[in-house]
């Protein structure tokens, strides 16, 4: 960060980041997809694609085209022979095929009309054998093609006049975090009925996939997954998102097998420093009052940064000093006021931690989470692109 930037900044630690991807390879034992969705679930995708790729991702996993397209372009800084394979994971749309095959991406399907799309685009260019993996429905009635009937029909797709090739089988997991839960094993159970009727069909996939963080984390999902894998000769891997960046979903009747540390810490700066008396009204709406003599400081960070409104008085807090300075009246669209008045020494330019640590004090995405009554996902996904990403360590 240079002075001639707005100072709003978000620090990821590269080997945090390459540590939480070892770790999760370990606890599951088959090849996991660093998914960098959402931006790399608001730590920056650009950023964060070289760094999983150099320490070993194989698969990157990408929301869209879009999404995929900016990331294969990031890992072009990459030395030569480190290229990770990049999934579409939700699809690909009309005008979107040329492009995922340009950026050598892989998308998921389940909708004939994405085979379509993709066939046209592959006849069109003159090439054979364009990967895709097909999504099955176990149960979450989200994405993924019914097994049985519906499933046939795009099967019977992958015929030898097709231009598409049928890499992988996957699905996904409603409620993983609850060990041995009712609905896992269910799908799971359907899981393994679609592989089945994958392999009754001839065709032979090389990857088999499902799961998310909680099922690397509960260790009851990666074994079932090594057996389906192997009864239909293909590579197991699951995917991996939020233990990558240092968090993980409570588990329900079980002890976590993961310990992942967040690899953000989220910054600004006090950059106005004033002193009011007892009586005065601070912030929009007034709707906090000075009971007796404070300090103030603020800092240039708002809503519109995805520092949540509900952290306006009396629940939020940020770190000074390695102190909690508490939140002042309203978090308003790009400014924020805390009460440094029980912190001495505090002056123009000091640093500001709004998550993250700083001494032996933190505030985690967990604890925004808590403020604002919502999951951790929200919390870092929802950090704005006006917040500058920097790689450190």
């Amino acid at each position: 960060m240079t002075n001639a930037m707005r100072p709003v900044w978000a620090e990821v630690s590269a080997s945090k980041l390459t540590r939480n991807l070892r770790a999760v390879q370990a606890t599951a034992g088959v090849d996991v997809l660093a998914v960098v969705k959402a931006d790399g679930y608001g730590h920056g995708a650009v950023e964060c694609a070289p760094v999983l790729a150099a320490a070993g991702a194989k698969w990157l996993g990408v929301t869209s085209v879009e999404e995929g397209v900016r990331v294969r372009q990031a890992l072009g800084i990459l030395p030569q022979g480190i290229a990770p394979r990049v999934l579409v994971m939700c699809g690909v749309w009309a005008g979107e095929a040329v492009a995922a095959i340009r950026y050598a991406l892989t998308p998921v399907v389940w909708e004939p009309y994405h085979l379509d799309l993709m066939e046209a685009e592959a006849k069109k260019l003159g090439l054979r054998d364009v990967a895709v993996h097909v999504e099955v429905d176990t149960g979450m009635a989200r994405q993924g093609v019914r097994p049985g009937a519906q499933m046939a029909a795009l099967l019977q797709r992958f015929g030898p006049e097709s231009r598409l090739k049928l890499e992988g089988v996957m699905s996904h997991l409603a409620s993983a975090e609850i060990v041995h839960g009712a609905q896992t094993e269910s799908q799971m159970a359907r899981f393994a009925c679609a592989l089945e009727q994958v392999r009754e069909t001839g065709l032979r996939p090389a990857l088999v996939h499902v799961g998310n963080t909680s099922a690397v984390d509960c260790g009851v999902v990666m074994p079932q997954l090594r057996v389906m894998a192997e009864s239909l000769g293909a590579m197991p891997m699951t995917r991996a998102g939020l233990a990558l960046y240092g968090y993980a979903l409570d588990l329900e009747g079980g002890a976590p097998e993961l310990h992942p540390e967040p690899v953000m810490t989220w910054k600004t700066r006090v950059v106005s420093l004033r002193e009011v008396q007892a009586g005065d009204h601070v912030g929009y709406g007034g709707t906090f009052t000075a009971v007796k003599t404070m300090r103030l400081a603020l800092l240039p960070v708002g809503y519109a940064d995805g520092l949540r409104r509900e952290l306006s008085s009396p629940a939020g807090a940020v770190l000074l000093h390695g102190r909690r300075a508490a939140v002042v009246g309203r978090v308003s669209m790009d400014l924020t006021i805390v009460d440094v008045t029980e912190i001495p020494g505090v002056e123009i330019g000091e640093e500001a931690v709004l998550i993250g640590a700083q001494g032996a004090e933190r505030i985690g995405a967990e604890e925004h989470a808590r403020w604002a009554e919502t999951i951790p996902y929200e919390i870092i996904c929802g950090i704005s692109e006006r917040v500058s990403r920097v790689i450190v360590d």
